[in-house]
């Protein structure tokens, strides 16, 4: 499916990958599901993937309750930089080393539901309609929240869709 670009298109892509991304999680064993990926990268295991997702969503949350303040929210993050990405991701990733799978996947339901309720209080012209919000800049609201939900569902069903390929 293309981007959203209405808010139907949004909801429904969102739960679409949402429950994609849980059911492909959910089609693993309990020990697989806790096994480290066997190719390097940042996130090591499937709780660092829906940790980062977590956390992602309450950026977005904090960002849309400040702009939606009239106050400027700082994006990504206080100290960083879209240019410094990495470091942030690398801060994100060693905040749920101690969070258990069960419980960050606790925390992604409540946080997915939270963003969910938000896109649904709006109309489709306030979440697509470009430069609405001073906060968003030159984009709209609903392309944070595609990019906080459904493209970013998608990048996590690819890295453990990659995972799962290598256990055969």
């Amino acid at each position: 499916m293309p981007r959203p670009t209405t808010k139907d298109e949004l909801l429904s892509l969102s739960n679409k990958n949402y429950h994609k991304l849980i059911d492909l999680v959910d089609s693993l064993s309990k020990e697989e599901q806790e096994m480290n990926f066997p190719f390097e990268d940042r996130d090591k295991n499937i709780r660092d993937v829906l940790g980062h997702l977590h956390e992602w969503h309450l950026m977005m949350i904090k960002w849309y309750t400040t702009g939606m303040k009239g106050e400027k929210p700082v994006i990504p993050a206080e100290g960083y930089t879209w240019k410094t990405l990495p470091d942030l991701n690398a801060v994100i990733w060693k905040k749920y080393q101690n969070v258990s799978l069960k419980d960050i996947r606790k925390k992604l339901n409540n946080s997915h539901h939270e963003i969910e309720k938000i896109i649904k209080s709006h109309t489709n012209d306030e979440l697509f309609t470009k430069k609405l919000y001073p906060w968003t800049k030159t984009t709209s609201l609903g392309a944070y929240f595609v990019s906080s939900t459904s493209s970013h569902y998608d990048w996590a069903i690819k890295k453990i869709q990659k995972f799962t390929k290598s256990l055969k």
